[in-house]
């Protein structure tokens, strides 16, 4: 499958899927998606996997749990894996606890022909030479290489708490190291509130939480190296702007509840054309009248009301997008490109990166067709989300190693009129943030 990791690197696969709806209709969904998924492995040929889900157990999940055991093992025996010969797999399946629960599942394979892999252990602040195949659930927060947090209760809507957090690890490869974070952000609760102002109340909160995983991950407990964002972000369009796109030739309708006098539906109609209903518009509604709008260009003319990820410009990079809005796609598997009138299409799904991540994956000597940033399963069913992946290759060399540092450091202090004290190596995770720790092995 992958072949011998050689002068054109390290082949790396990056997935972010939200997996719930797998575990309400696993006799019909599961062996789809993971057809789509084994396919996309035997195109790339990746070295490294890195699966992050969200999700996981669905969400009746004290009933579907018992379905994730099955996914699993499926992934870690079935043939299409079989020359991936070491496997993490850390799954959050404690539902009873909620202050901890966060449904995340984070899933790496590592092919036969890769040798030079290290884990890092956050307790031991060292890498650790991986093999094997481990699993870990329940009780991830006593597990030393990774780390897990749900956000903090009044970071949640309506103090709701619900299952919204992330879980990193940190990877070194040969002469490079570099942070995998599996996040899932905070949904749109109501289409109304959400169209009320633009930017809307759930985008303010959804950039509350990111900030913070980002202070968390940036902070000074652990050596900085780059890092990759990925999972299920919930963006959203700037619902208040796309409506008043979609609708800008039409009148609007306020229907109100009753009991409450408040707002129960907007109804948008054509002036003319016997006042056709262009968008009708509830909490849970979103009814548009040509879903094609978010197909047709891969709905990328819509990419200009995507607009969250712009507060993030300086600690976010993202390749072009190219592919559909990801979400909510029909679960019913005969529909594959059909949208739920649930809610607005859009990019919920995404993998981020910072500035030294980025540079990982477009070196110069990586050709155009090296790095593919797209969904998985485009026309068939995968449930209610489209796996997003992101597929390149780290090339030998790309980070300098800790015995090249010496002569660097003594460049760097004169070229920077450093004074001796100063020339300590944390001074240089800015410049060379991708450099293992001493303390680990041999990369």
């Amino acid at each position: 499958m992958a072949g011998k990791v050689t002068a054109q690197g390290t082949g790396i696969l990056l997935i972010t899927a939200n997996v719930g709806s797998l575990f309400e209709d696993p006799e019909n969904l599961q062996k789809t998606w993971l057809r789509e998924f084994y396919q996309t492995v035997h195109l790339y040929k990746p070295h490294f996997i890195a699966l992050h889900c969200q999700e996981v157990g669905g969400k009746n999940f004290e009933e579907s749990m018992a379905h994730v055991d099955s996914f699993v093992k499926e992934l870690l025996s079935s043939d299409a894996m079989k020359e991936y010969n070491r496997a993490r797999v850390y799954l959050d399946e404690n539902y009873k606890s909620q202050e901890h629960f966060t449904a995340l599942g984070s899933c790496y394979f590592l092919h036969e022909t890769l040798k030079n892999i290290h884990q890092f252990d956050f307790k031991a602040k060292k890498f650790k030479k991986v093999t094997g195949k481990e699993i870990y659930s329940d009780t991830l927060e006593s597990t030393p290489m990774l780390e897990k947090e749900k956000f903090p209760q009044e970071y949640f809507p309506e103090c709701k708490w619900s299952r919204k957090g992330f879980i990193r690890t940190r990877w070194a490869l040969n002469d490079c190291a570099f942070d995998l974070v599996n996040i899932h952000l905070f949904h749109d609760a109501s289409n109304l509130v959400a169209w009320e102002k633009s930017p809307s109340v759930y985008s303010g909160t959804r950039q509350k939480a990111l900030g913070y995983v980002l202070d968390r991950i940036t902070d000074q407990r652990f050596e900085r190296v780059p890092y990759f964002v990925f999972g299920d972000f919930n963006f959203r369009l700037d619902s208040k702007q796309v409506v008043e796109s979609l609708c800008s030739s039409a009148t609007m309708q306020t229907v109100r509840a009753a009991d409450t006098n408040e707002v129960d539906k907007l109804i948008f109609r054509e002036m003319d054309n016997d006042r056709k209903v262009v968008l009708q518009l509830e909490k849970k509604l979103f009814n548009y009248i040509n879903q094609d709008v978010f197909r047709e260009n891969n709905g990328t003319l819509l990419l200009e009301y995507d607009k969250e990820l712009s507060v993030f410009k300086d600690r976010l990079n993202e390749l072009e997008i190219s592919f559909p809005p990801s979400y909510p796609y029909s679960e019913d598997s005969s529909q594959g490109k059909q949208y739920m009138n649930t809610r607005c299409p859009a990019w919920c799904d995404r993998i981020l990166m910072s500035s030294s991540a980025k540079d990982l994956v477009l070196k110069p000597e990586n050709e155009d067709k090296t790095v593919t940033y797209d969904n998985i399963g485009p026309n068939v069913c995968m449930g209610d989300h489209k796996p997003v992946f992101l597929s390149f290759r780290i090339t030998p060399g790309a980070v300098m190693s800790w015995e090249t540092l010496p002569k660097v450091r003594e460049n760097f202090a004169r070229s920077h009129h450093l004074r001796k004290g100063e020339r300590e190596r944390k001074k240089l995770t800015d410049f060379y943030p991708a450099l293992p720790n001493p303390s680990a092995p041999h990369l």
